[in-house]
């Protein structure tokens, strides 16, 4: 059930299976984002306290630990009982995150559940990471057998706490690394249960480990730290390219990031204009719009164009905004101070730009960061809105004519995260998905996203893949030995 106040049992650093205070002593306060008003003080970690973390991360993993010591079948059955764990706990770990994050009490419910999801699909990886037996030339008997690559950093992002969280730990305990997780300062206190969750469920003393604090001091502590070998990181791609170099420039350790992107969202004139317009609003509007990949470019085809519109428009002036808790909202607040006033600006220079606003386009509300659906039609490739990356609940419609100029104009963006494209055709279906850069496509459908499928970004989107089998490549090595046979005489 619902419940606008839990108690907030967790608000220290998680190091070596105990909560600590910081070494600096210093607190922030994460804030409700339905009110403005301050939920708690929380532990400030900082390279003090990362230092702490990596140190017993690194301890956990060393030769002859419990942890590098347990078959790979224990480390499955772990990873199993705190999804159980989180099971038991779904309503209390989904009101914490509603309370922190702003999102539905409904939508933290479901992102509890795809989250346990994710870990019992690498929990059951854990005995099936093998190498390989090579037929090399020279007379060798030749294997290659994958090992963790260690002590690893993860930092994640404010939009899907939980979410990413299981993104994060999932592959890298399937793999036997040992972790330090820095969560999003907007959201910690999910990441902080889950870490008490993490001991009841046994995990041994250092093998997870989390340190709330901001980017600048335990953000670049952990990319910085040389004792490191992978840092994972999940949110904008300006702070990508610091992360990026970063890792260079201390012990070249491994970099996935999974980052920003502007989605397009391709409608034929021969799909059902009524469907259409339904999964291209929930591809923009869910999540109020603070998603990596939400379809953020609705080209739509010119017959169709003006009867889209008038469909986008009534499906937004449908929806409730308000209190997250209330299961009639479908809508919360955006995040916090910084990301209202983002997209209050975006939608003001569409306005300025010329494109028309169906309906939204302005604060609901004088409590909270509470913002309008807004459609936007008329819009142009050049304008701020259909170029960069608004984290709001902001849908912009563009016209288009052919095949070929939509493919080129999908395409034309720095990024390359996700593009989705809606026909009864299949040929138009093949075509555009073969030719758009995206490391996501989807057909008649969006956000097909399950632990069994690779994600991840062409170009500034990203570097690696999360989820599937391909998720697990980042946090493993692979050894190669060959062995010298005699020659039978």
């Amino acid at each position: 059930m619902a419940n606008p106040k839990p108690t907030i049992k967790y608000t220290q650093i998680f190091i070596n299976n105990a909560f600590v205070d910081a070494k600096s002593g210093k607190k922030f306060p994460t804030i409700n984002p339905s009110t403005g008003a301050v939920i708690t003080q929380i532990s400030e970690g900082d390279k003090a306290d990362v230092d702490l973390a990596v140190a017993a991360a690194k301890s956990a993993f060393a030769r002859g630990s419990t942890w590098r010591t347990l078959d790979a079948s224990g480390r499955g059955l772990l990873i199993n009982k705190l999804a159980d764990l989180m099971e038991r706990d779904v309503n209390y770990i989904a009101n914490l995150e509603t309370l922190d994050n702003g999102k539905t009490f409904s939508d933290s419910v479901g992102d509890v559940h795809a989250s346990v999801g994710t870990l019992r699909y690498y929990a059951g990886w854990c005995d099936k990471i093998h190498g390989n037996t090579i037929p090399s030339d020279g007379g060798k008997f030749t294997v290659t057998q994958k090992e963790p690559v260690g002590v690893v950093g993860q930092i994640i992002p404010w939009n899907y706490p939980v979410m990413m969280l299981a993104w994060k730990w999932g592959p890298a305990l399937a793999a036997g690394c040992t972790i330090v997780l820095k969560p999003a300062e907007q959201t910690p206190l999910t990441a902080l249960y889950l870490a008490a969750l993490s001991k009841e469920a046994g995990f041994p003393n250092g093998v997870i480990n989390v340190v709330p604090g901001y980017g600048p001091t335990a953000g670049a502590a952990l990319s910085q730290h040389p004792d490191i070998r992978k840092v994972a990181f999940t949110g904008s791609t300006e702070i990508g390219h610091v992360i990026l170099n970063a890792a260079a420039n201390s012990n070249l350790k491994r970099v996935s990031l999974e980052l920003g992107g502007k989605s397009p969202i391709v409608i034929f004139d021969d799909a059902n204009i009524n469907e259409a317009a339904q999964i291209a609003h929930d591809a923009l509007f869910g999540n109020h719009g603070q998603s990596c990949c939400a379809g953020s470019r609705t080209f739509v085809q010119a017959k169709i164009y003006d009867e889209f519109v008038k469909i986008a428009k009534e499906l937004a002036m449908k929806k409730k905004v308000g209190d997250p808790f209330d299961p009639t909202t479908n809508q919360g607040p955006q995040i916090d101070q910084e990301m209202f006033d983002k997209v209050l600006g975006l939608i003001k220079s569409g306005k300025d730009e010329g494109a028309v606003v169906q309906t939204g386009g302005e604060r609901q509300g004088n409590v909270g960061y509470f913002i309008k659906p807004t459609v936007f039609s008329n819009v142009k490739d050049n304008m701020r809105i259909a170029k960069e990356e608004i984290f709001g609940p902001v849908q912009s419609i563009l016209k288009f004519d052919t095949l070929e100029e939509v493919i080129e104009r999908a395409n034309n963006t720095t990024y390359g995260l996700a593009a989705a494209v809606i026909t009864n055709d299949i040929n138009k279906a093949l075509q555009f998905s073969r030719a758009v850069e995206a490391g996501s496509v989807w057909v008649n459908c969006y956000d097909a996203i399950t632990p069994q499928t690779p994600f991840g970004g062409y170009k500034k989107s990203g570097i690696g893949r999360e989820l599937g089998e391909d998720g697990l490549e980042g946090y493993l090595e692979t050894k190669t030995i060959s062995i010298r046979v005699p020659a039978l005489n």
